[in-house]
């Protein structure tokens, strides 16, 4: 079976490796202690601290399950110096054609997308439009709000 490669910028590479590391630290000393002081408390059955520490040790072990499987499935993005064309991991300006609105995105997978950091997703819609197209090239994208028309003004790192 043919491993499904995910590509992540640097950054998004490390950030995600700090976050594994830092969960595995915490579900080894802070969810094991707490588990082991609701135990302490007596009765597991009516016992809301021990619950929560169970539930959150759930959640903790989930996300680390996935982190590791998208570490283990990384390939960096390499940057070829080439930015005639809108790639994974480049910052791209765009207009509005209509109403003169800009906005400056970097296109990242699905796994890094932050919108609140500037970075949106390679499969969302204006991600998936802009890919592969050249500075002053105008894109159709089809919006959640209907269709809008992008004017390309820059791209860059």
């Amino acid at each position: 079976m043919k491993k499904k490669v995910i590509y992540l910028t640097q950054e998004g590479f490390d950030r995600m490796k700090e976050e594994l590391e830092s969960l595995r630290k915490k579900l080894m000393y802070e969810i094991a202690e707490r588990i082991k002081e609701a135990r302490e408390l007596g009765d597991l059955s009516e016992n809301s601290e021990y619950d929560e520490a169970k539930n959150e040790q759930g959640r903790i072990d989930s996300r680390i399950k996935q982190l590791e499987e998208i570490l283990n499935n990384a390939e960096i993005i390499e940057d070829d110096g080439d930015l005639s064309t809108v790639k994974l991991g480049y910052v791209v300006e765009l207009q509005n054609a209509e109403t003169g609105e800009k906005s400056q995105f970097r296109i990242v997978n699905a796994q890094e997308a932050n919108i609140f950091e500037g970075k949106i997703s390679s499969d969302s819609p204006i991600g998936r439009g802009v890919l592969t197209h050249k500075v002053d090239e105008l894109v159709r994208v089809k919006t959640p709000a209907g269709w809008a028309k992008y004017k390309i003004l820059t791209i860059g790192k």
